[in-house]
C-alpha cells in the first residue's frame, strides 16, 4: 500500500502555546490525522533544524547539485552540507500534502523559510530546465499534492491592501506554482491584536474555518 505523506513545517521561534500560527497548525494537523489516518506526518521546525547555508561549490550548474563523486572530494564538513540539501530536497519531494506554519514578519516572512525553499528548489529534482534558454518547468505535477499556508499577523489586512502586505503569502504560492504544485490553500489568522483576548479571538477564527480547508483536499 502507498503511504501518503504530509510534511508539516513550522517557522517561528516561539513555542508553540505563544506562537498564533504554529496553534493553529497545531489544530490543523490533528483535525487531518483524524479525517486522514492513513496519512503519516512529518514535522521539521526550521529554527531546530540545520538548513545549510547555500555556497557555489556545492553546486555543478543552476541549482543543480553536485554528484555524489564531486562531493566526496569536499572537505568533510562540507559533504554534510551537500547530503542535508539533498535529504532535504527529497524529504520535501516525498510529501504528498504541505503545511506550512508562519508568521507575516516585515511583509514576508522569517529568513529560515527562505533559506529552506532555497535548499529545495533544484534542478533535475523539483524543477527542470528543457534546454538552454528556455524557462525552468516544475517537476512536481507529477501527481495531486497541496500546500496549505497557515499566516499569522498582528492586523486585520483589508482586501484592497492585501496584494501590498501580503508579499511573503504570494511568495510562497508563487514559488510553489514553479515547482508545479498548483493546489494552493491559504488559512490567515489575521488580527492576532496586542492582548491575548484577541489573540485567542484570532486563533478560534481561523480554526473554524480548518474543516473547510481539510474537505477542498479531497
Amino acid at each position: 500500500m502507498f503511504l501518503k505523506k504530509l510534511l508539516y513545517i513550522t517557522v517561528n521561534s516561539k513555542p508553540e502555546n505563544l506562537s498564533s500560527c504554529r496553534t493553529v497548525g497545531r489544530a490543523f494537523i490533528n483535525r487531518f490525522k483524524e479525517k486522514y489516518p492513513e496519512f503519516q506526518v512529518e514535522e521539521l521546525d526550521l529554527y531546530k533544524a540545520h538548513i545549510p547555508r547555500l555556497e557555489y561549490q556545492y553546486f555543478d550548474g543552476r541549482n543543480c547539485i553536485i554528484n555524489e563523486e564531486a562531493t566526496n572530494k569536499l572537505p568533510e564538513k562540507e559533504q554534510k552540507e551537500v547530503h542535508k540539501i539533498v535529504e532535504l530536497c527529497n524529504q520535501f519531494v516525498e510529501a504528498d500534502v504541505y503545511v506550512i506554519a508562519s508568521p507575516m514578519w516585515s511583509l514576508s516572512f522569517p529568513a529560515p523559510l527562505k533559506e529552506y525553499i532555497d535548499c529545495i528548489v533544484q534542478a533535475n529534482r523539483t524543477i527542470t530546465f528543457p534546454e538552454k534558454g528556455q524557462k525552468p518547468e516544475g517537476l512536481l505535477d507529477d501527481r495531486p499534492r497541496t500546500v496549505v499556508y497557515i499566516q499569522s499577523s498582528g492586523g486585520n489586512i483589508p482586501w484592497m491592501m492585501r496584494p501590498i502586505m501580503n508579499k511573503g503569502l504570494d511568495y510562497i504560492e508563487d514559488i510553489m506554482k514553479f515547482m508545479g504544485i498548483s493546489k494552493f490553500e491559504r488559512l490567515l489568522v489575521d488580527g492576532t491584536g496586542t492582548t491575548e483576548a484577541e489573540r485567542r479571538e484570532a486563533i478560534e477564527k481561523a480554526k473554524g474555518k480548518i474543516d473547510e480547508i481539510i474537505d477542498k483536499l479531497k
